[in-house]
């Protein structure tokens, strides 16, 4: 039974409804999988106890003809959703020790879906950083290897990754501001789908910038992910972005046909000094995509340059909005004072002892961009400029196109600590991600072969807003072709 681990959501869940196997054979089978894996650092918080009564439930569920679609399958929970009585500190100094008396919206609806959580999953610091170099609880790491090399599983849902891709559980929550689930995804050979902004509640995700977050599934196929983002999604009256729409069966529209369906493909994503590995990538997936019966279109998206600047203008400006409640009165780290200091010396010291390095120059550059005289010179501009490269989707969907094909990094996951020391190398990590964000639309990354050095290398697909079902029907397609099986040989 120790084996169970590897198996897929899908293919779990049909052993659970046929007696083959039990929820807490197989939540005990992760559990020991996690304990053998301290080296990833993927776990940061164990939920065992948790794990096993609500496997436990599980399984009298399935027992009495009541199972519904998650119903025994474990899963990880990224350290950014609010989980009644266990620890949520979006990886921060300045949330130690809390522990919320509420459930996030999405952790509600997976335990009502019959999940089981096996623990809180490591990550940047408030969803800051492509490397998951930013986390109090240190490095996550990938379980791909270069050599004796340690890589990278990417950010900010690095761990969330790094413990699908080992098979420390059989799917996990991450969320994306600009790629924080498409990226690690490609980074670590798994799937991973950011659905349209507004799908998927927020309420209870601990806050980076509310205008770009979403939350979505990271899983070991694209069938994973259609079963676990329709128990994530629902209207939410709590989150008043979230969109009061119906919920499709997405593993049923997952029908492989795409005969007819029109992909884009962006000719301002050939950026200049990319991967031959990438180039090569792409081209084979839009052959695949081809043989598949869809119709290549060339198209522009002509804005696309300057997503990465505006996205580096509207994030931080936000997220210096949204952390400014963290100031040691009510919950999480306080700094100890000195006689004779006040609250101004409270707040200050707090949050400089509270806060990493990344948090604090995001924080600096958002409160700069927002303060008097600088308002309309950069927030405004950069909120132009999204307003444009939404618009630039609009225009291309409107002109008959199902889909986009993208590149989903500009290289394989990289060795950890290469990049930490300088931010513009690191934030263009994003430069194929950021867009989708901006523009609130469905986003899928899938992993599609390795590069030159046997590392995992993803696609992107970018969809219509509210489409996702027809966007992982495409992906779906292009899983099935590229036929990526490979995993990281266990050295942990």
């Amino acid at each position: 039974m120790s084996e169970l681990n590897t198996l897929t959501i899908a293919e779990a869940r049909d052993k659970l409804r046929g007696g083959e196997i039990s929820s807490v054979e197989l939540t005990e089978a992760c559990l020991k999988a996690t304990d053998e894996a301290s080296a990833l650092n993927a776990v940061v918080h164990s939920t065992a106890e948790i794990a096993r009564a609500q496997a436990e439930a599980a399984d009298a569920r399935i027992k009495a003809g009541d199972a519904p679609s998650l119903c025994g399958i474990p899963l990880g929970i990224k350290d950014l959703f609010c989980t009644k009585g266990v620890e949520s500190q979006a990886a921060s100094g300045i949330l130690e020790g809390f522990k919320p008396e509420y459930e996030s919206t999405v952790t509600t609806q997976l335990f009502e879906a019959g999940a089981v959580m096996t623990g809180k999953l490591n990550m940047d610091e408030f969803a800051m950083g492509s490397s998951n170099e930013t986390s109090v609880y240190g490095d996550a790491v990938n379980p791909w290897r270069l050599g004796d090399t340690k890589l990278t599983p990417g950010g900010s849902s690095g761990g969330s990754a790094s413990a699908v891709a080992a098979d420390l559980c059989l799917g996990a929550t991450g969320t994306d501001t600009g790629g924080s689930i498409r990226q690690p995804a490609a980074f670590a050979g798994i799937t991973g789908i950011k659905p349209t902004y507004g799908r998927v509640s927020r309420w209870g995700i601990i806050a980076f910038a509310s205008s770009l977050d979403q939350a979505g599934p990271m899983t070991k196929s694209v069938r994973d992910a259609a079963i676990m983002l329709e128990a994530m999604c629902g209207h939410d009256p709590k989150d008043s972005t979230s969109a009061d729409l119906a919920v499709p069966d997405f593993e049923a529209m997952l029908t492989g046909d795409i005969k007819g369906k029109v992909i884009g493909i962006p000719k301002e994503y050939h950026m200049e000094g990319m991967p031959e590995d990438i180039e090569n990538l792409w081209a084979e997936g839009r052959a695949m995509l081809q043989d598949a019966g869809a119709e290549l279109r060339d198209i522009t998206l002509p804005h696309t340059k300057y997503a990465l600047p505006a996205y580096y203008v509207v994030a931080p400006a936000e997220a210096s909005s949204n952390l400014a409640r963290y100031d040691g009165v009510r919950y999480g780290h306080r700094a100890k004072l000195a006689q004779g200091d006040g609250i101004t010396e409270m707040y200050e010291k707090t949050r400089a002892e509270g806060f990493g390095d990344e948090v604090k120059r995001r924080v600096m550059v958002g409160t700069y961009v927002l303060s008097a005289g600088f308002y309309d010179a950069y927030y405004n501009r950069a909120r132009r400029v999204r307003a444009l490269i939404k618009k630039d989707f609009e225009d291309v969907f409107n002109a008959g196109v199902d889909a986009i094909l993208t590149p989903a990094t500009p290289s394989a996951a990289f060795p950890l600590g290469t990049k930490f020391d300088d931010p513009v190398q690191m934030y263009l990590n994003d430069v194929f991600t950021v867009t989708v964000n901006l523009a609130g639309l469905p986003g899928i990354a899938v992993p599609a072969g390795l590069d030159s050095d046997g590392l995992p290398l993803g696609l992107q697909l970018i969809g219509k807003p509210w489409e996702e079902g027809e966007l992982l029907n495409v992906a779906q397609a292009l899983e099935s072709r590229a036929g990526f099986v490979a995993k990281p040989e266990k050295w942990w």
